[in-house]
């Protein structure tokens, strides 16, 4: 069978099919989040921003419990988007709120959540051990495999990320992933809103003519995952928990659940089966799968 639907597979225990009327077998090209997905090098970069929002609102009074819960709801409803467009949502709080003194443009708390965000991006890549285990302990587990079985298959794969272009592309690197993608990377450039998730899985589904479960969206974010549901892709949903790069982080699952995910795994472990199920021509999966 080239095909089958989600409500035809076994029960299996690394996977959750979340919508039993997906489309499998169909797929020939594959978009990618990148922080939390593929990389961990960023792992942390929530709590960071968090904490700097709130400093940033309330400014010289100390924090209360209503606006670091405000903030931490937005952080984690907002992960996938475009950095400025958190900036900006920053921008406008500070002024609700009328608590801080200083009062910056969004271009200018983003430079600061860059600049406390680096430090320890910089730190992991340079105590980085050399060769694939070292890489390998960057990344969420199986996603090399993965991303590799994907290509190998003939799917033309993108990847797509709220981090600045110039960040995506050296991390990217730096895991040596960016060749996969041949150039496909698209990262914010500048303190521009122009290449967001939504647009960019339009433009894939257009140019190359596709219909929507020929393209697969993986993220563990509700941005991609709700921009791939809503243009007909098929959605899988990462859960990984960042801190040990597998296993399952239930914060996500819930994130991913609300967004509408139609598959959730916790990493890419199970990369052989999960490509047997997402491709077409491939056989069906073995023993587990039977």
């Amino acid at each position: 069978m080239k095909w089958r639907h989600g409500a035809d597979l076994p029960p299996l225990p690394w996977l959750e099919v979340v919508n039993p009327l997906v489309l499998l077998g169909r797929v020939s090209h594959a978009l990618f989040d990148f922080d939390g997905t593929i990389s961990v090098i960023r792992r942390g970069w929530d709590r960071i921003m968090a904490s700097m929002m709130v400093e940033m609102i309330c400014g010289e009074y100390p924090p209360t419990p209503e606006i670091e819960s405000e903030v931490a709801e937005y952080v984690d409803q907002s992960t996938g988007i475009l950095t400025i467009q958190q900036m900006r949502w920053l921008e406008d709080a500070v002024r609700r709120h009328g608590l801080s003194q200083s009062r910056r443009s969004a271009r200018d708390y983003k430079q600061v959540y860059n600049e406390r965000l680096l430090g320890p991006v910089r730190e992991r890549l340079g105590q980085m051990n050399p060769g694939l285990s070292g890489r390998n302990k960057l990344a969420v587990v199986g996603a090399r495999a993965f991303l590799l079985g994907l290509r190998e298959r003939g799917v033309t794969l993108y990847l797509a990320s709220g981090t600045d272009q110039v960040y995506v592309v050296e991390e990217a690197s730096a895991l040596e992933v960016d060749w996969l993608f041949d150039g496909r990377i698209f990262g914010a450039r500048d303190d521009t809103e122009e290449w967001t998730k939504e647009r960019i899985i339009q433009d894939i589904l257009q140019t190359n003519k596709l219909k929507g479960e020929e393209l697969l969206v993986v993220g563990d974010g509700p941005v991609e995952i709700q921009s791939g549901k809503a243009l007909g892709a098929v959605t899988l949903g990462i859960a990984a928990d960042e801190k040990r790069r597998q296993g399952l982080d239930p914060r996500k699952r819930q994130r991913l659940l609300a967004a509408g995910a139609d598959l959730i795994v916790t990493d890419f472990s199970q990369h052989k089966d999960l490509l047997r199920l997402l491709l077409p021509g491939e056989e069906a999966a073995s023993a587990s799968m039977a």
